[in-house]
């Protein structure tokens, strides 16, 4: 759309009265990062991107900007802003393998796989009685990430978070 690459997150249809058929999306420029809400009209017609995925390894971050190199070539380097990469990059940790959207020869963003697990570093006790307001605490993630997590969860945990919505879905391995 408008010449740059877009991914839906999110699409709702909506029948007006007596009007056509309009669908409501939320999308994301796969370029800026910018996440906007849109509506499309049943005739709307969009040219397909050429997008090409590769497999990078993330290294580190410094000042909002996440530094990325090739898998088999830590040489060759590249950094990317952290308002590009959006939210996800909280469940990003070090030397860990992720896919590059390339779009006009550019890596332009990254792609996070939906689950990823990551260890507690971080968590105070649960405190007993408290199971009114829902019986979770926040804990500390190792990529730095501070999550709601049921009270039994402890330091050294491995617990599967969901890059999507940023909530805890399951503990893997118990310390």
């Amino acid at each position: 759309m408008d010449g740059q690459p877009f991914e839906v997150l999110d699409s709702s249809p909506i029948k007006k009265a007596q009007g056509r058929a309009i669908i409501q999306t939320r999308i994301k420029n796969l370029i800026s990062g910018a996440i906007f809400e849109r509506n499309f009209h049943q005739g709307d017609v969009f040219e397909e991107a050429e997008i090409e995925k590769v497999e990078i390894k993330f290294l580190y971050n410094h000042r909002d900007k996440f530094v990325f190199c090739e898998k088999e070539n830590p040489g060759k380097r590249f950094e990317l802003p952290k308002e590009k990469l959006g939210e996800a990059v909280r469940f990003l940790k070090p030397n860990e393998v992720v896919e590059g959207i390339i779009f006009n020869e550019e890596i332009t963003n990254i792609s996070l796989p939906i689950k990823v697990q990551l260890k507690v570093t971080e968590a105070p006790p649960g405190v007993m009685g408290d199971s009114a307001q829902g019986a979770t605490k926040a804990v500390k993630l190792e990529s730095g990430a501070e999550i709601n997590v049921p009270l039994f969860i402890k330091e050294g945990d491995i617990l599967e978070i969901n890059t999507e919505t940023g909530q805890y879905g399951r503990r893997v391995e118990k310390k």
